[in-house]
């Protein structure tokens, strides 16, 4: 009987110790006051090797939008009081462009500032992730871009939670910035208001989640001037030659201006020109 028990025991060790070395490593965090930004997979984070955001001067035609993430973000480095940030709206129109030049702005005002970027569908993660940066002396924005939530009723919740002071919130030395090409994030589908016994109760909850956001800015196509400003502003940065007309060509064969148009625009300008950019 013992014999077989022993034989059962060495079985046991054998596949616990196989188990070991199947499974990976636990990852090491990236040291956390060592670099400008981080990216967080759900299970640790690592260093962004190649941060290296447009200047923010370049940022150009959201003149109100950058002068708020400017405000609010500074607030934040010298570990002022700051909102949490929801950046809406149009598409290419450089909301995270915008996020990322402003770090990189401040960070080199020597300001204890560092991004960590991450995707919608890590939030069930994030409290082990604010337990590693609540820890840091040290002031993260946590950037979670272009952001929705279709059909998923935990999602919503977990971030709300996580904006105001749930079990989930994020510490003090955080702040979300999220972007989203919709005011409200979350979708409205129009069978759930038809169903709904009251529908007024059903907007109210698609804008509960906006709402707990302190900062909210919107972000729309631009009109002609200030497209051509947006790329004034990268040929001037750049040295680039450029036209008006072809300009607006050049947005008109893309189906519309934006500020990604314009930095495709740059683009263009350089490779005809034989640059590098």
């Amino acid at each position: 009987m013992f014999r077989a028990m022993d034989q059962t025991q060495i079985l046991l060790t054998r596949i616990a110790d196989a188990l070991e070395r199947l499974a990976p490593p636990p990852g090491v965090p990236a040291e956390l006051l060592a670099h400008p930004a981080y990216h967080w997979d759900g299970h640790g984070l690592s260093a962004v090797t190649s941060f290296a955001p447009l200047p923010e001067s370049l940022i150009v035609g959201v003149d109100r939008q950058k002068a708020a993430i400017i405000e609010n973000s500074q607030r934040h480095a010298l570990g002022h009081a700051a909102h949490d940030v929801l950046l809406w709206g149009a598409r290419g129109m450089g909301k995270s462009a915008l996020v990322k030049s402003v770090t990189g702005a401040l960070q080199a005002q020597k300001l204890p500032l560092a991004l960590v970027e991450t995707t919608a569908d890590q939030l069930a993660s994030l409290p082990h992730l604010f337990a590693l940066l609540g820890k840091a002396d040290r002031r993260f924005i946590l950037f979670i871009d272009d952001i929705a939530f279709e059909g998923d009723d935990a999602n919503p919740r977990r971030l709300r939670s996580m904006l105001e002071g749930g079990s989930e919130a994020r510490p003090a030395n955080v702040r979300l910035y999220v972007t989203s090409n919709r005011r409200n994030i979350v979708e409205r589908r129009q069978d759930e208001e038809d169903a709904a016994v009251n529908a007024r109760d059903v907007a109210d909850d698609r804008l509960a989640l906006a709402d707990r956001f302190g900062l909210k800015l919107g972000f729309q196509y631009p009109d002609q001037p200030a497209f051509l400003e947006m790329v004034a502003a990268y040929a001037a940065h750049f040295g680039l030659d450029w036209d008006e007309a072809d300009a607006l060509a050049f947005a008109h064969q893309r189906g519309g201006r934006s500020g990604r148009v314009a930095w495709h625009y740059a683009v263009e300008l350089a490779g005809r020109a034989g640059r590098r950019l």
